[in-house]
């Protein structure tokens, strides 16, 4: 259920303009500093999630590991996505609770 809620409103976002996704787009989001959340999908590659990571934690942007490329791509209306960045502080703030919340769950 809480799942719903993360992709719902990642949809949301995206219908808003304040998603950047793909690789290239998140990449640049995060070092432009125009980045409040980053997500990368949980099969993404291991290089992928290690230079998210380390770019991340450089640029003081909070990521997380969430859903497959298909399921991340499908919530925003796009093909499969590896990484996308959230580009407006009160979605992601809300995000980031929900993100949290589902943390605990599993």
């Amino acid at each position: 259920m809480q799942q719903d809620r993360i992709l719902s409103m990642l949809g949301l976002a995206e219908r808003a303009g304040k998603v950047a996704s793909g690789e290239f787009s998140t990449e640049r989001a995060v070092k432009s500093q125009r980045a409040f959340l980053v997500i990368v999908s949980t099969d993404a590659s291991e290089n992928t999630k290690k230079m998210f990571r380390d770019m991340c934690s450089f640029y003081q942007v909070p990521m997380y590991l969430y859903a497959t490329k298909e399921t991340l791509g499908h919530a925003i209306g796009k093909q499969h996505r590896a990484s996308l960045a959230v580009v407006e502080e009160g979605f992601a703030n809300s995000l980031i609770e929900k993100l949290k919340l589902a943390d605990k769950t599993e």
